[in-house]
């Protein structure tokens, strides 16, 4: 038992307080929950047809500007999980903590290679994010199954579904959605020491 022990406790994988780690980490999160939620909405949706249709013009120009502007989104989504993931952590130092994940977050969307056609939403969503998370620290935190997801009505927007064929979908359009941020927390707490992490992102801000 104390070998297994031993074996098991060299093999963990130690977690992670680095900024630049944890910046890193929710910009890819970001990325892949937009992707991840529409291109798997839309090859169920379409199956056979899947292939065929992303290689129609103007389907794969609907398709792309969907996944820009779901990003954009859900960038600020995955910096709200954090922010209430930490907030309890940093008690009277919450607006640091929520200019600090705005940081993060406009950074991601500014390494982004955003289509020139998309700039100016980019750049109004990077300009959103610490509005947004300052508005989100007058309720109390909440879980990634409860939060509120800005990319959820982006998502039903921009979808190159028509929407008449997709009637009646909208509960698992939107549980797709938050079944990748809930997954993306549990990867967060997987990865990152809470407590050195979040005092180095509130010491960051000075």
């Amino acid at each position: 038992m104390t070998l297994l022990a031993g074996l098991f406790g060299r093999l963990r994988t130690p977690r992670l307080s680095d900024p630049a780690a944890f910046a890193a980490f929710l910009a890819a999160q970001g990325a892949f929950v937009a992707q991840k939620t529409v291109m798997d909405y839309c090859g169920v949706k379409l199956g056979v047809n899947w292939q065929k249709a992303q290689a129609e013009p103007v389907f794969a120009g609907l398709l792309a500007d969907c996944r820009w502007r779901v990003y954009f989104a859900a960038q600020g989504d995955v910096a709200a999980m954090a922010e209430s993931w930490l907030r309890p952590l940093v008690p009277g130092r919450e607006a640091r903590l929520a200019v600090a994940l705005a940081a993060i977050a406009r950074e991601a969307v500014a390494r982004a290679e955003v289509p020139a056609r998309l700039t100016g939403e980019a750049e109004a969503a990077r300009e959103g994010f610490a509005v947004r998370l300052a508005q989100r620290q007058l309720a109390a935190p909440r879980p990634a199954n409860a939060l509120p997801l800005d990319a959820g009505a982006v998502l039903l927007e921009t979808l190159p579904i028509h929407p008449d064929l997709r009637k009646g979908e909208r509960a698992s359009i939107l549980g797709g959605l938050r079944m990748h941020i809930v997954s993306a927390q549990q990867e967060m707490e997987r990865r990152f020491e809470a407590v050195p992490l979040a005092e180095v992102l509130v010491g960051s801000t000075g």
